[in-house]
């Protein structure tokens, strides 16, 4: 074989290679190469139903072609509701860890360490009020994602409450100060709604898991009592107890979530928070392919459920009219 043909073969390998390493490299820049998810979750590990909402937004975001351990990866921190050090020493973490987006169940904290990594919150109750963003249509910063109900709620979960229990006439309002910080934001029209009805309202703020029990015992002592728990990361968390409550102490009672009626709970009424974390994984997508989160409105919920436990109904007394139950979504029997 003569130097000439040796030569011009060894120029065609070396051509190849540098195609096939042009071909990869273009790949890598258009998928972005492995990219980093932070994750910030205000519940415990342990959680089942936190582990299904994180599981919906993975796998959205696998239809989406984002492959975990090909060309995304999650930093995933747990943390119990309260708990402030940890979850400011969790933020601090996943900043440090300079990922290319944060998913957060918990702003506050994650605003305190950086105001540039894109944050996407999947189950926020009033972004402007808490200062998150300027505004709906154009948050502003770096934050931007899903609320979980609008304040009129507060009325329609009364509603129901005297629906289901007509004999109410006096209905507390269940929520944490420290976790729900925007309680106003519910409880004002609590109150309009309360004096429609002619009920007596009362606000039942608890700081700690030990107080649950004499908000229960203060609302059972007087007849007619009822009761309405506040969307809030302590009560989410606390669910298990306070159907349990509920149900010793035979108060009918109405939640935001059906977590809340799976367990037993009377009844719920709220936006399904699995599709919330399924939405947020289209602005994830949206944001690793370069899009801002300044440019990306904040989003009201489109999916509502309304569950009633006939099991616990009956358990109370209650007979459930027929036209609720063909409202309902979901009867557990």
């Amino acid at each position: 074989m003569r130097f000439s043909e040796l030569k011009r073969r060894d120029l065609i390998t070396l051509l190849g290679s540098t195609m096939v390493m042009r071909s990869l490299t273009a790949h890598a820049q258009q998928s972005g190469g492995m990219r980093r998810i932070g994750v910030l979750m205000s519940y415990p590990e342990t959680d089942p139903d936190a582990q299904a909402f994180l599981a919906a937004f993975r796998e959205e975001l696998q239809k989406l072609g984002w492959m975990e351990g090909r060309n995304v990866r999650f930093d995933t921190r747990w943390t119990s509701p309260g708990n402030v050090e940890a979850m400011q020493r969790f933020a601090k973490e996943l900043v440090a860890l300079q990922p290319d987006l944060i998913l957060s169940h918990t702003t506050v904290a994650l605003l305190q360490q950086t105001r540039t990594i894109p944050i996407i919150f999947a189950l926020v109750v009033d972004p402007v009020g808490s200062g998150f963003v300027a505004s709906f249509p154009r948050p502003g910063g770096n934050v931007t994602g899903f609320v979980t109900m609008e304040p009129t709620m507060a009325g329609k979960w009364l509603e129901l409450l005297k629906e289901i229990a007509p004999r109410v006439t006096r209905a507390a309002i269940l929520f944490n100060p420290a976790t729900a910080p925007y309680a106003d934001y519910y409880l004002n029209p609590f109150k309009a709604a309360a004096a429609s009805f002619t009920v007596e309202a009362v606000a039942a703020p608890v700081r700690d898991r030990s107080e649950l029990e004499s908000v229960f015992a203060a609302q059972a002592r007087e007849p007619n009592g009822g009761l309405i728990v506040m969307p809030d990361s302590f009560t989410d968390a606390h669910r298990v107890e306070i159907t349990s409550l509920a149900a010793r102490y035979r108060l009918p009672a109405v939640y935001a979530f059906r977590l809340f009626a799976k367990l037993g709970g009377l009844l719920s009424y709220g936006n399904d928070l699995t599709d919330n974390y399924r939405r947020a994984a289209t602005y994830a997508d949206r944001i690793l392919k370069g899009a801002k989160p300044s440019e990306l409105p904040v989003q009201a919920p489109v999916k509502f459920e309304l569950v009633i436990n006939l099991k616990t109904a009956k358990a109370l007394g209650l007979d459930v009219p027929l036209h609720l139950q063909q409202r309902a979504d979901e009867v557990i029997e």
